[in-house]
């Protein structure tokens, strides 16, 4: 038994000395509780709002100023005409847009009832029900607090819009999230263990003393998975409308010139994760794991960027998916063209350069 409890205090102190045992066992649950406890939730928070008031009377005034003040909504800006609607939801930033009716006040006091319209972006149908439902209560709050001891009884329901989704079908949210989950997943898990099995069979050294330079060989292991992933990109494109019926509103040589663009920075992605990768294990390993949470929570695929705390904002410009996801939604809902998504498609752009070259860099360096 002595010499059993001995084995176990050895065991203990291998487990403490690795670090990399320590954080999967202690770093890992944290980090995912602290990232689950923080993203997962179902509060809306400074929600993009556009008002076209006609009426511009106190009562309209006075409901704008409790929407504001709810901490909910932020005033993007007030529109001039109801055709400025479609043109700053294809923006992206506004989430709703409320349309006051003329003489608002003047006819609630008459009659007893007004007109207002709730207009909501429903390319997220979650957010837009959200959206909808906590305008039509801080309104009828208003109404019942404010204007109660009125001797007509007032009567205010929001007409709701749903924009680019009427119908509010989740899978007009997740198809183009899983999309973006499935080409990143696969695309980086792929090439990420090109350049690992070239270490594994000892053929890296031959790869490394041929006449092909780095960056000629970095393109080899990328090419063939690159026709490989544009194909599975039209098929999920082609299941996604003829299976499960989501519209593909714009242009289908953007939208597959974009998902190119996207699958290129991915592939590239998993050829730096190859080149700081001892084996194929340890690729794999950060391929699934390092990229599948953050593509999950940290896209906007499930859950609203704008709702996260301010650090995880930032972190969740850093990445990919984010950005191809609001590319998908623009050209496939709502039908817009490049002028609308050129930032998000210079960002990956970008980014397959940066990832590129350091993974060229990683190259020269073993060359030297």
């Amino acid at each position: 038994m002595k010499r059993f409890w001995g084995f176990v205090k050895k065991e203990f102190f291998h487990i403490f000395r690795d670090v990399r045992t320590m954080i999967i066992l202690f770093g890992i649950p944290i980090a995912q509780l602290m990232l689950f406890g923080t993203v997962i939730t179902n509060e809306i928070k400074d929600a993009h709002l556009a008002i076209y008031d006609q009426s511009k009377d106190e009562v309209t005034q006075e409901i704008t100023a409790k929407l504001l003040s709810s901490g909910y909504f932020i005033l993007d800006q007030y529109l001039e005409s109801t055709e400025d609607v479609e043109a700053i939801f294809r923006k992206g930033k506004v989430k709703e847009v409320l349309v006051f009716e003329p003489n608002f006040a003047q006819t609630l006091e008459k009659e007893g009832k007004a007109n207002v319209q709730v207009i909501a972006d429903a390319s997220d149908p979650n957010m837009g029900k959200l959206l909808a439902s906590y305008t039509s209560g801080i309104i009828n709050d208003y109404i019942l607090k404010e204007m109660g001891e009125l001797a007509l009884p007032m009567q205010l329901e929001p007409e709701v819009r749903m924009f680019y989704n009427e119908g509010l079908r989740s899978v007009y949210m997740f198809v183009p999230g899983i999309m973006a989950m499935i080409l990143m997943l696969i695309s980086a898990m792929m090439t990420s263990i090109s350049i690992t099995r070239e270490k594994e069979l000892g053929t890296m050294e031959i790869l490394l003393v041929s006449p092909l330079r780095p960056v000629q060989i970095i393109l080899g292991k990328v090419a063939p998975y690159l026709a490989l992933s544009i194909i599975n990109a039209l098929v999920i494109l082609l299941i996604g409308h003829w299976v499960f019926g989501v519209p593909i509103a714009g242009s289908w040589v953007l939208l597959m010139a974009e998902s190119i663009l996207f699958i290129l920075m991915a592939l590239c992605l998993g050829i730096l994760i190859s080149t700081v990768s001892k084996n194929q294990m340890v690729a794999m390993f950060i391929s699934m794991i390092a990229l599948m949470l953050p593509t999950i929570l940290l896209s906007g695929f499930i859950f609203p960027i704008e709702n996260m705390p301010v650090p995880l904002q930032i972190i969740s410009h850093l990445m990919p998916p984010r950005w191809f996801i609001v590319i998908l939604k623009n050209v496939m809902l709502k039908g817009t063209g490049f002028l609308y998504v050129w930032k998000e498609t210079l960002i990956l752009l970008g980014m397959a350069v940066v990832f590129t070259a350091i993974a060229v860099r990683k190259f020269k360096m073993r060359l030297e």
